[in-house]
This record gives structure tokens, C-alpha cells and sequence, in this order.
């Protein structure tokens, strides 16, 4: 045998091993799902992480004819649920529905974690673009922004307002200090409570999703005073954006994203099985008015795309976080 020759069959020896876990993990990705799928929420029932979980596992159960249970794990800033995730088996069968918390600002603000969030999961899709508004008690909260800041200022330290994930915060924070008051957070673990202490006069006003005030805004019990992004909400056509309503030029967007994650070491071709599925779901016209009518701004990416955009994410929210000095707990 020649040295090319040999060459060659070396070659062909190392391979091999990747060629069978190829064929393996296609194999494995055209049986799946074969049992129960278990979608962990990292936080409380009743958000639009929640609801948009729901209508996702209620869609994928009726098209894969498994079971797809939604399990609820908050608590410590989204890291109790994302852990068992991370620790979960690489099959596809454990899935996490992050939010910007979870994935870019947990390690942006340095909140302590038992697992790196760049290198623990695997990218699926992102499953939602969502909009903060600034919200107060409609029976005696302020009516307007401009009136808001004029409360704050003349009572310095003692307005308090509530927000749950740490995209929230970081809005209100950027606020306070556009508008120069001085206001205390009173933190939640997810919107649901957030909207309640709103509701209960626990708080004088709130950053919260869309998802989860837009039926008490309807029913007239909350009043949106603005919205933190400029992206429009279709259900709310009258709502300005913060910087406008504030006459705060410089207050950036502050949007916040749900996405969905495996796993790091999943195969690939299942992850891209489950993503080709949320495509499939979000293109059903029932599944879309349902999730438009929650609220919830649903959109898709590839894993590569996705994986991409939160890593972009984190750099951006790092650099405005340092550069700003600013300081979340």
C-alpha cells in the first residue's frame, strides 16, 4: 500500500466515528419526539413567557401527538429554571423559553449564575418581540407621563414602582434618570404579580408586557402612559412612545424578546426539527389570532440566526450598562 494510500485509510478511520454520529442523530431526529416534552418556564403562570409557551406546547402536542407540559420554575432572575435545562439530557426533549434576562442581561449586570448562558444552550428560535409599557392604577395613578414625573419630583424617594425581569428594570432605571427622580423598585418574579400590585395600589406605576395588561387595560382597571419602544402595538394605536411622552429625547429603546433554547450538545437536526415546527405553528391563522389577541409580537429565526442575535444582544447591553455605570440588583 502506498503512503497516499494509507493516508487515505487513516483518514477514512477517523471519520467514520463522526460519519455514524451523523446518521445517528438523523436518525434520532426523524423518531423524535417519542415521549413527553417538557417546556421549562422561568417564571410564574400568567406572563406573555407563559402564555406564549401555552399556545406553542398546546399546537405541538396536537401536531406530534405527544404530551408537551409546561413547567413553571421561577425564581433568582430566570437561573433556577434555565439550570435544570442546562443540566438537562442533549435530546431535545427538555426545552427553555429564555428571555433577554436569562441570556444577556443575567451576565451583563454580573447576577451570579451556575452556568455560562453562552455556552450552556443550544439556539432554537426566537419566539417573541415584546413591548414594555409604563402603567399605573387607573382609578387614581397619573394621566400622563409628564404628570408622573411631576409627582415624582415633588415627593423625591418615595413613588415606587414594580417590574419583574430585569429588561423592565434596566427601562424604568433609564427613565428615572432621563427625568431626574429619584424612585424606588419594589421587584417581582413575573408580570403577573407585577399587574396585581398595580391593580392593588401596592405600586404607583410599572414597566410591564403587553402580554399580560393589555384585558385590564381594555376592561379600564390599568392606563398605559406610554410604551418603551417605538415599534408600534396594533391593539394600542393611541399609546406614545417614553421618549415622546416624557419629552426625553435621549431615552433609547428598551424592548424586551422571548426565545427558545435546548440544551448545549442537542443535535442538530432535531433542533432544527423543533424550529421548523415553531415555523409551522406561527402559520396557522388560529395559533396567530390567538397570539395577537394575547398581546404577544410572535417572529422566528433560524438557530444560527438566533444564536447570532443574542450574542449581538449581549454585547450591545454590556456596553451601555459599563459605559453607563449603571447598577441593577
Amino acid at each position: 500500500m502506498t503512503f497516499l494510500a494509507r493516508l487515505a485509510a487513516v483518514a477514512a478511520l477517523l471519520t467514520l466515528p463522526m460519519a455514524c454520529a451523523a446518521a445517528q442523530d438523523t436518525a434520532a431526529a426523524k423518531r423524535f419526539p417519542e415521549r413527553p416534552i417538557h417546556i421549562i418556564v422561568p417564571f410564574p403562570p400568567g406572563g406573555p413567557t407563559d402564555v406564549d409557551a401555552r399556545i406553542v406546547a398546546q399546537k405541538m402536542s396536537e401536531d406530534w401527538n405527544v404530551g408537551v407540559v409546561v413547567d413553571n420554575r421561577p425564581g433568582g432572575n430566570t437561573t433556577i429554571g434555565a439550570q435544570i435545562v442546562a443540566k438537562a439530557d442533549p435530546d431535545g426533549y427538555t426545552l427553555l423559553t429564555p428571555m433577554d434576562t436569562t441570556l444577556v442581561l443575567n451576565p451583563a449586570t454580573g447576577i451570579p449564575s451556575p452556568y455560562d448562558p453562552s455556552t450552556a444552550f443550544a439556539a432554537i428560535t426566537l419566539l417573541a418581540s415584546n413591548t414594555t409599557l409604563l402603567v399605573v392604577n387607573a382609578r387614581d395613578g397619573a394621566k400622563s407621563v409628564k404628570e408622573l414625573i411631576a409627582r415624582a419630583k415633588a415627593n423625591p424617594g418615595k413613588l415606587n414602582y414594580g417590574a419583574g425581569i430585569m429588561t423592565t428594570r434596566l427601562g424604568v432605571y433609564r427613565f428615572a434618570q432621563e427625568a431626574g427622580i429619584e424612585v424606588v423598585l419594589v421587584p417581582y418574579k413575573g408580570s403577573s404579580e407585577v399587574a396585581e400590585a398595580v391593580l392593588n395600589g401596592s405600586i404607583d406605576f410599572a414597566g410591564d408586557g403587553v402580554a399580560t395588561t393589555l384585558s385590564l387595560i381594555r376592561s379600564g382597571e390599568i392606563r398605559a402612559l406610554a410604551r418603551f419602544n417605538s415599534r408600534p402595538v396594533p391593539q394600542l394605536p393611541d399609546v406614545p412612545t417614553l421618549a415622546q411622552a416624557g419629552d426625553l429625547p435621549h431615552l433609547e429603546d428598551v424592548s424586551s424578546w422571548i426565545g427558545l433554547v435546548a440544551p448545549a450538545g442537542t443535535p442538530s437536526a432535531i433542533i432544527n426539527k423543533i424550529q421548523q415546527e415553531i415555523v409551522h405553528i406561527y402559520a396557522d391563522p388560529a395559533t396567530a389570532e390567538r397570539l395577537e389577541k394575547a398581546g404577544i409580537n410572535a417572529v422566528t429565526m433560524t438557530p444560527a440566526e438566533f444564536d447570532a442575535f443574542f450574542h449581538t444582544e449581549a454585547a450591545r447591553w454590556t456596553k451601555v450598562l459599563k459605559e453607563g455605570g449603571i447598577k441593577l440588583e
